[in-house]
């Protein structure tokens, strides 16, 4: 039998570190795999990680800081100054560490137990920092290569916490959209299926949420052969918050005013369910009318809401004699009925402030003197064609801007 040189044996020596490294890297990826495809908590794969970086590599001290909504720390090991660590802004003490650095002690004074911080980045953004000291040595790996191997398993599991994250917001935002669907259907199951078209009136409707659901609300009640009911209104704040609270106050608005009752008693009802929900933390601006289709007369009271403008006698007026908002006081300082006859084909126009809120590209509103001068000019057509061409002119006049609030039309021709 042929002896081996000293040569074969180092180079046989060589290729027997190498195997054992090999093998260990790729258990240490194995379990780091299996651990992200069975769905593990990232608390559970952060301690997966720890145990590698400590029993397989010889990692003594650890700490890896990791972008959440804010910067954390997602595991330590090791480590003595644990308050130190907790004060450290990571984005900006880190900010031009690209790659795999050496820690100088005169730069980072406060991070004087580590050795080494190994960063990671998705683009241009960064997801974590690692920071590792008393790096052991060993016979079969090379500090080189032990930070090439802490770098590879440091991306899959960041990238692998990133990619859960992500799927979470996912799932969030789906939930979210469920939900913001069920409230809009549920919303639309409130606002009337038809509006009245008669021998004594006739009632067209916009609504444009801001958002998949909104804070207006308009509704019509029949109440007697000779009279009708109907109102505008509009929660302070926008979304999901004031979308419920509205759909709250429609179905108390709908108890309320088919009990037996004055305009004030209906507003001082509808005030107090208000404040009993809210405790004083929302407000409803609201226009409530009553009509009398035997003495033509419209009765109403204003709750702080955009007067309503009424064509009458060829005579623009604004309806405003009321209230304050709702749910602002436990008792109305004080509340105030309108009362007008109407001439035959009178339209009244009302609206939320939205519509008055509308911007152009110019910074322009789309103020009341608008609103008015477009009334004089389609006073005569159907509230349907009226509405239509409103809309048409509001979609022309914002251009390429949006709608920065809910907008509800509820028009009325009186015959």
């Amino acid at each position: 039998m042929l002896a081996q040189s000293p040569k074969s044996n180092d180079k046989l020596s060589e290729l027997e570190r190498l195997l054992t490294i090999k093998q260990m890297q790729i258990n240490s990826l194995l379990e780091v795999s299996q651990a992200i495809n069975n769905n593990f908590s990232t608390k559970a794969i952060f301690r997966i990680y720890e145990f590698i970086l400590k029993a397989q590599i010889g990692v003594n001290k650890m700490a890896v800081f990791i972008k959440d909504d804010e910067w954390e720390i997602g595991a330590e090991s090791g480590v003595n100054k644990k308050e130190t660590l907790q004060s450290i802004n990571a984005n900006h003490y880190f900010k031009d560490i690209k790659s795999v650095s050496k820690l100088k002690k005169d730069t980072y004074p406060e991070l004087e137990e580590f050795e080494f911080v190994i960063p990671t980045y998705h683009k241009d953004e960064p997801l974590s920092y690692l920071l590792i000291g008393e790096l052991k040595t060993d016979n079969y790996d090379t500090i080189e290569e032990k930070l090439k191997f802490i770098m590879t398993i440091t991306n899959i599991i960041v990238v692998a916490i990133e990619n859960k994250k992500l799927f979470k917001n996912q799932i969030d935002r789906e939930l979210i959209k469920r939900e913001l669907e069920i409230a809009a259907k549920m919303q639309s199951m409130l606002i009337p299926d038809s509006l009245p078209k008669n021998e004594f009136i006739e009632m067209a409707a916009i609504y444009i949420p801001n958002q998949d659901i909104g804070g207006d609300i308009y509704d019509y009640v029949k109440l007697s052969d000779e009279e009708f009911a109907f109102c505008i209104g509009d929660v302070s704040g926008k979304g999901v918050a004031a979308a419920l609270l509205m759909s709250n106050f429609q179905a108390n608005f709908q108890i309320i005013i088919n009990e037996k009752g004055s305009l004030e008693s209906y507003i001082k009802n509808l005030n107090r369910r208000l404040l009993s929900i809210t405790k004083g933390e929302k407000f409803i601006t609201l226009f409530l009318g009553i009509y009398n289709t035997k003495t033509k007369k419209l009765k109403y009271v204003n709750a702080g809401h955009n007067p309503p403008i009424l064509v009458n006698k060829g005579k623009l007026i604004e309806l405003d004699k009321g209230t304050t908002i709702l749910g602002m006081f436990e008792e109305l300082p004080f509340v105030n009925e309108g009362e007008v006859s109407l001439e035959k084909n009178s339209l009244l126009l009302t609206y939320t402030d939205g519509l008055v809120d509308i911007e152009n590209e110019e910074n322009e509103m789309f103020d009341i003197e608008r609103v008015k001068d477009f009334l004089k000019e389609y006073q005569h057509l159907t509230v349907h064609e009226f509405n239509s061409n409103l809309f048409k002119y509001i979609e022309s006049f914002k251009g390429t801007q949006l709608f920065l609030d809910d907008i509800t039309i509820l028009s009325c021709r009186f015959f």
